[in-house]
């Protein structure tokens, strides 16, 4: 056994010594493989990114309650007389002026993307001041808070970084009216800073919304009394309506869309490991052939096939290994913290920023050692098998 480990390390590291001679050949594998990394790791970067940003979102401690059967605000509604039975449940934390409550809207207007100046969807949310309040972490950057009664918006720093004609004391136009931006906030990267801030009665009567709202918000006095305040929800036949949690409403939205970008990343990434799959197969078949007499050479001295085997293989390893490498450097280099957006939910922009993580860069570099391996398996085998009589012939 130790004879042979010695055949073996010393095969391995008269292959590797000799890749320079090899390089023209070698460089195309180390690069086709350093593609197909670089291309899965930016989707999973992306999608994770996006994860990142709506499941972070919501909070275990509101509730946010919808029409019976939507699946996102922008296709539900609640009547003036349902949200303030709403804000009358048990289970809700108090504050200075009662119970934090926020009935909201959330329309869509249109914004115009910095990069490729072409039209998308944003949401242009209604809200109180005690709808502000509610939400933890909300911080002005620049300006103020919008004054209720006013056609004033507070634009997130996501919207203001992808979208153009946001910035402070700017005049818009939505729904026929001028609404001037006051102010910018963030909220620790979360999608509301994908968001358009108003107030909620300027909202109502500017599009035409009447008196209703499509959301309510709850903060509970405490997470487990979630259960409480859907029984109470439940149990009054003026209340068809949904409960769930901030943070479950945020992760079923990002899990839709992050998986669909999964589901084009990774066939993408394995059409594309074929390519490099046969980039590779080529490369080492090239690399036994040109060392055929070397290989035949080490056979008549004594070496084991299982050598060759092992020298031809672990070359294959090391290029797709060194490929991955480069791969996920070019990702970390060029797509790590991009800001992007994306349709959410609602059919509207959601800003994030692609997310690069060692747990996706393993993945990476399995994709990149089952291309070494595929491609340097039958390679090896030849050479494995090359006749001693090929060192006499050549």
């Amino acid at each position: 056994m130790r004879h042979l480990s010695a055949q073996i390390l010393a095969v391995v590291g008269m292959n590797l010594r000799s890749l320079p001679s090899r390089a023209s050949i070698s460089l195309v594998t180390l690069v086709a493989v350093a593609v197909v990394v670089t291309v899965l790791l930016s989707f999973l970067a992306m999608a994770n990114g996006f994860r990142s940003t709506v499941a972070g979102t919501g909070a275990a401690d509101v509730a946010i309650v919808l029409r019976e059967g939507s699946e996102a605000e922008l296709n539900s509604t609640l009547s003036r007389e349902q949200a303030n039975l709403l804000a009358d449940l048990p289970g809700l934390k108090s504050g200075p002026e009662g119970p934090l409550a926020s009935a909201e809207l959330y329309v869509v207007v249109d914004g115009i993307k910095r990069q490729s100046g072409t039209r998308a969807n944003l949401p242009l949310r209604g809200v109180s001041l005690a709808g502000v309040a509610l939400r933890d972490n909300v911080q002005i950057v620049e300006g103020r808070m919008f004054n209720p009664g006013t056609n004033e918006i507070v634009v997130g720093e996501g919207a203001m970084r992808e979208f153009s004609g946001f910035e402070l004391g700017k005049e818009l136009r939505f729904s026929r009216s001028t609404w001037k931006v006051v102010g910018v906030f963030s909220m620790n990267g979360s999608v509301f800073e994908s968001e358009l801030w108003a107030d909620v009665r300027s909202v109502q009567s500017l599009f035409n919304r009447g008196s209703s709202f499509q959301t309510m918000r709850l903060k509970l006095a405490d997470p487990s009394r979630i259960g409480e305040l859907r029984e109470a929800v439940r149990n009054d036949p003026r209340l068809k309506l949904e409960v769930k949690t901030e943070q479950d409403y945020y992760s079923a939205q990002s899990r839709r869309t992050s998986d669909l970008i999964m589901l084009l990343g990774w066939p993408l990434g394995i059409a594309m490991a074929f390519g490099a799959l046969a980039g590779a197969l080529n490369t080492m078949y090239t690399s036994v052939s040109m060392r055929a007499r070397e290989i035949a050479t080490l056979r008549a001295l004594g070496f084991s096939g299982i050598a060759a085997f092992a020298g031809t293989l672990v070359e294959s390893l090391v290029l797709s290994i060194a490929g991955g490498v480069l791969g996920a450097l070019a990702t970390w280099m060029f797509f790590d913290g991009l800001s992007a957006s994306t349709l959410g939910g609602s059919f509207t922009q959601v800003v994030f920023s692609f997310r690069l993580t060692p747990a996706l860069v393993w993945q990476g570099a399995l994709l990149a050692l089952l291309i070494g391996f595929a491609g340097g398996v039958f390679p090896a085998w030849r050479a494995a098998r090359m006749p001693v009589s090929t060192a006499f012939r050549l």
